[in-house]
């Protein structure tokens, strides 16, 4: 069961997470690309990492922009572990 973090730890975590943001008990970063084509292709990597974790992110797509949004609704829609390391994740697939 993933294990809810305090603002604290959150800040710490998101420390290390260049460009993430912590609001309305969630975390999220917005990426731009060149094109759909390489917003898309992130997108699908994600999607294999989010599987494997059986934890899935909130996202939206308008032609090479992404936005992630990250939060843990097993917890009561909280910032969870889960969500910071599918967080780091993310990051190393850009």
């Amino acid at each position: 069961m993933p294990t809810v973090l305090s603002k604290v730890e959150i800040e710490q975590k998101l420390q290390k997470l260049t460009g993430w943001e912590y609001q309305d008990d969630a975390i999220n970063k917005k990426y731009l690309f060149s094109d759909f084509s390489e917003a898309l292709g992130f997108l699908v990597r994600i999607g294999i990492e989010a599987e494997k974790m059986g934890h899935h992110p909130e996202i939206f797509n308008v032609y090479n922009r992404v936005h992630i949004t990250l939060r843990t609704h097993d917890v009561g829609n909280k910032v969870s572990d889960s969500d910071t390391l599918l967080a780091e994740i993310i990051e190393s697939l850009v």
